[in-house]
């Protein structure tokens, strides 16, 4: 049985959602798409670059939370849901949730309406998460476009797995679907 996307993106609000993969960081900002809270750990030595999520929207749109570890970080995740302020919600995780963390931020989601996306290391998904999409990147030779993407949905407690090889359009600032994946 074939999935259509659009059943499933743009993800369910009140929910909250997982995202792994190389392209993870895209689908965020694709899912995102407009006022987002973005929390990171202060400890990675890494950094978020506003402007780098130009193609995808307004960079004035996002607020950055650089929380000193995950339990603060998952406080302000919760917080920030509950509040229903933001649209969105998008939380970067270094360590495993439990069952209770994942719950919490369930309910909070669905207090507040917003749309929680966990950005996970790969193998490291919660119970308590709506659905869990794997990202990578495709390499297309013949585009010079470099936003080509396979979405995979690997979990997805109110449906059918599917996947799709996905592009971002920076005009519209939607996502198309390019063709069909075939099993």
């Amino acid at each position: 049985m074939r999935v259509d996307i659009h059943t499933v993106f743009p993800l369910r609000r009140a929910r909250v959602h997982e995202v792994y993969g190389p392209g993870s960081m895209s689908f965020a900002a694709m899912a995102a798409a407009g006022a987002c809270l973005w929390i990171r750990e202060s400890w990675l030595s890494d950094t978020l670059t506003p402007q780098g999520l130009l193609p995808m929207f307004d960079p004035a749109l996002l607020l950055l939370a650089r929380p000193k570890d995950q339990t603060d970080a998952l406080a302000v995740a919760e917080e920030a849901l509950k509040d229903g302020a933001l649209p969105c919600v998008v939380i970067e995780i270094t360590r495993p949730l439990n069952l209770r963390e994942g719950r919490r931020l369930q309910l909070a989601a669905k207090e507040g309406g917003t749309t929680g996306l966990c950005i996970i290391p790969e193998g490291m998904g919660s119970n308590a998460t709506d659905t869990r999409w794997r990202a990578t990147p495709v390499f297309d030779a013949a585009e010079e476009d470099s936003t080509l993407m396979r979405w995979e949905i690997k979990r997805n407690k109110s449906g059918t797995l599917g996947a799709w090889n996905v592009r971002w359009d920076q005009k519209a600032r939607r996502v198309h679907v390019v063709s069909p994946v075939r099993e």
